[in-house]
């Protein structure tokens, strides 16, 4: 079991990702991308449930194809089953099902969200790669969640925190689409952000109890000052963009990292990971490594590669749930909210 060999598929949103894993290690990871939605300025479902349909087959041959392993030599399937959207995970969740049919290899559901999290237990051939140790606290941060957990064991994830409406890669997204940008927003502020001066600007803050956060506010400061700015100038927007994108940049990540280092001095834990694809930002990362060294913190930073959707995070996810004897039966739905 130790050398289990896993096909991993991730299919939540707009990205088509096939892996494959003997172990912990990864051996293919294969991602499909959907450019089409750009033009909409966000994910259309119809969309892309469609072209998963088309990328699902040659994915998934190309990640068996590169890790040499043919379909009969899978121990098991591990699939995204949820959260995400219904169309999408559908793709993901029947093509597993048939792959399973086929090979007689078990089948394991997984959890995205988990998935992230285990990305930090990702290995490389000839390579190595920093784990955190258990137990150890996650600031999860993704398009459409934001979550602080406390991370017992590789299957035991305990929600400490969470937002409250928006998560923090939607405000990213949203300002960005306000000051015009193109879809997803969330790099290209972060690139922009780079060039600005992060002090030129103030934006409101939540003053949320607990461990909480909370977004809307600040998406709501953000739109109302630049309205108030482009009517007194029209083009307030594309001559101060870098130090806007700056300026909105650092008040999340404050808002981040001061609900991270409350639940470091509640729990006592040390050990402090970051993960989903908001962890690939520039901004982020720097000030998470600049705040672990002022506290003492053993940091640990997913490798970029495996902060946004993809499959060998729900591989390797998988795996562990096949060590522990947790497998899906053949009637296992997706699920929207999870």
């Amino acid at each position: 079991m130790l050398n289990a060999t896993i096909l991993g598929i991730e299919s939540s949103c707009d990205d088509t990702s096939a892996a494959v894993s003997r172990g912990a290690t990864l051996l293919s990871n294969v991602i499909a991308n959907q450019r089409v939605h750009e033009a909409y300025g966000g994910v259309v479902p119809e969309l892309a449930s469609r072209a998963h349909q088309q990328h699902i087959i040659p994915v998934v041959s190309r990640a068996l194809e590169d890790a040499q392993v043919r379909p009969r030599d899978l121990s098991a399937v591990a699939f995204t089953r949820g959260p995400g959207l219904v169309g999408s995970l559908l793709v993901g969740v029947s093509f597993a099902k048939g792959l399973a049919l086929a090979t007689g290899a078990p089948l394991v559901e997984v959890n995205h969200l988990q998935g992230h999290v285990m990305a930090h237990f990702i290995d490389e051939p000839g390579a190595t790669l920093r784990h955190p140790k258990f137990p150890f606290l996650c600031l999860l941060v993704s398009g459409g969640h934001t979550q602080l957990l406390l991370v017992r064991r590789p299957l035991e994830h305990e929600i400490i925190g969470q937002t409250l409406d928006d998560a923090a890669g939607e405000a990213f997204d949203k300002c960005a689409k306000v000051m015009g940008m193109p879809y997803p927003g969330g790099p290209v502020i972060d690139r922009l952000a780079a060039q600005g001066n992060d002090r030129r600007f103030s934006f409101a803050k939540p003053q949320i109890g607990g461990l909480g956060y909370s977004f809307s506010g600040l998406k709501t400061s953000f739109l109302y000052f630049l309205r108030d700015q482009v009517a007194q100038n029209p083009a307030f927007v594309a001559e101060n963009k870098a130090d806007l994108c700056a300026s909105l940049q650092r008040t999340i990540v404050e808002i981040l990292l001061h609900k991270l280092e409350l639940a470091a001095a509640q729990t006592g834990v040390r050990e402090v990971a970051i993960a989903g694809g908001v962890s690939a930002n520039a901004g982020l990362r720097s000030a998470f490594c600049l705040l672990g060294k002022k506290r003492g913190w053993n940091t640990c930073l997913p490798p970029l590669r495996y902060t946004t959707d993809n499959a060998a995070m729900i591989a390797v996810a998988g795996y562990f749930k096949l060590l522990a004897g947790e497998t899906a039966a053949l009637d296992v739905a997706p699920m929207a909210r999870m």
